[in-house]
């Protein structure tokens, strides 16, 4: 049984994890931290801003069930890709869209995907989500894995408060 990661980063973790976790193919989400220059931060280092760290979901997937074309485009549908300086109500570098590639058929099929959304008429600003080569991952604390599971009723207030859940309906959903 083959196996491959993907990272992408969507603004906060949490919301990253459950689009991804239910699909079949999936074998683990893992949420962390990856794009800085320390060894492993901590959360509480990564909110400073001063790791360079973005939050990230490391996926382990396996490429004869689910495709990484097809990992980038449930992407997509998580993020405001419009929006360089973070994501809905987490802003800085630390919550930036970014595409993290593991080698180079990662990257043409990212990059292919990124034009396809930019010339789709979708949104009418540019696309700005980042394709960048992926860095050393580090799992983030143990309470903040599975977060749509462990705290449902705070993930789903914060979905909503932070204005995903609303975007995600109005702009992505069919």
């Amino acid at each position: 049984m083959a196996e491959e990661k993907a990272i992408f980063a969507g603004g906060c973790f949490w919301c990253m994890v459950k689009p991804f976790d239910s699909q079949s193919g999936i074998k683990k989400v893992v949420s962390g931290y990856t794009g800085g220059h320390t060894v492993n931060p901590t959360y509480q280092e990564v909110s400073s801003g001063l790791t360079g760290h973005t939050e990230a979901v490391e996926i382990t997937y396996d490429p004869d069930v689910i495709g990484y074309d097809q990992l980038v485009e449930t992407y997509w549908q998580q993020t405001d890709p419009t929006d360089a300086f973070g994501q809905f109500a987490d802003r800085g570098d630390s919550y930036r869209p970014v595409i993290f590639y593991q080698n180079e058929d990662q990257r043409e099929i990212a990059e292919a995907s990124k034009e396809k959304l930019q010339n789709s008429g979708r949104f009418k600003e540019p696309i700005v989500t980042k394709i960048e080569p992926a860095q050393t991952f580090y799992p983030a604390e143990d309470y903040h894995q599975d977060y749509y599971r462990t705290n449902s009723a705070h993930y789903n207030a914060y979905s909503e408060g932070s204005g995903r859940a609303g975007f995600i309906r109005q702009n992505w959903k069919k």
